[in-house]
């Protein structure tokens, strides 16, 4: 069973900075693709971003929304089976429950629906 835990949320100041990290396990191979996405109170469900596996090849792939491309970075470390998700300069629009989720695909396009998402940390920004 895939398990996905994260953590890291918090309030933060217009401009600041999160790192939010996600715990994986249950995964049977290394290539899944994971991710996160948000949602806000009355708004729909936003992809944000998501990263390959690198099964030995050691080089991935990465997707970015619009809405946070060059303010957050994914990056992954298989061998703690965790995922992060660095935010700098947030704004308060960035205020949401942000859930760590697999991906059957990710590529620099897009990414899939997912098939699993964790239990989701809240991130408030405001004055």
């Amino acid at each position: 069973e895939v398990q996905l835990v994260e953590s890291g949320g918090g309030v933060v100041q217009p401009g600041g900075s999160l790192r939010l990290s996600c715990a994986a396990s249950g995964f049977t191979r290394d290539g899944y693709a994971i991710g996160w996405f948000r949602q806000a109170p009355g708004k729909e469900r936003e992809g944000l971003t998501c990263v390959t596996g690198t099964v030995g090849t050691g080089t991935y792939t990465t997707y970015y929304a619009d809405s946070v491309k060059d303010r957050f970075t994914i990056s992954r470390d298989n061998r703690k089976k965790t995922v992060y998700l660095q935010m700098n300069s947030l704004i308060p629009d960035d205020t949401a429950v942000y859930y760590c989720a697999a991906y059957q695909s990710c590529t620099v396009g897009g990414m899939s629906q997912p098939v699993g998402w964790g239990p989701g940390t809240q991130v408030t920004v405001n004055s």
